[in-house]
């Protein structure tokens, strides 16, 4: 049993590595971006919000990983 413990906790860590990267930011601001648009959709297109949130969201991540 605790081998079949240890394979699915391997399991879930690799999959958040591999949805999360290295920067934790640019996923979660992606997420962030994603629920504002759903938000907004109820209301008018939301289009727009992904255009402009994603890459500004990207630009934040590269500003900080250059610093």
């Amino acid at each position: 049993m605790n081998t079949m413990r240890r394979w699915i906790v391997a399991f879930f860590v690799g999959l958040a590595d591999f949805l999360v990267g290295d920067d934790w930011f640019l996923a979660a601001g992606v997420v962030v971006v994603l629920g504002v648009a759903a938000i907004v959709g109820t209301l008018i297109a939301s289009w727009w919000v992904l255009i402009v949130g994603v890459p500004t969201v990207l630009w934040i991540s590269l500003r900080r990983a250059t610093r």
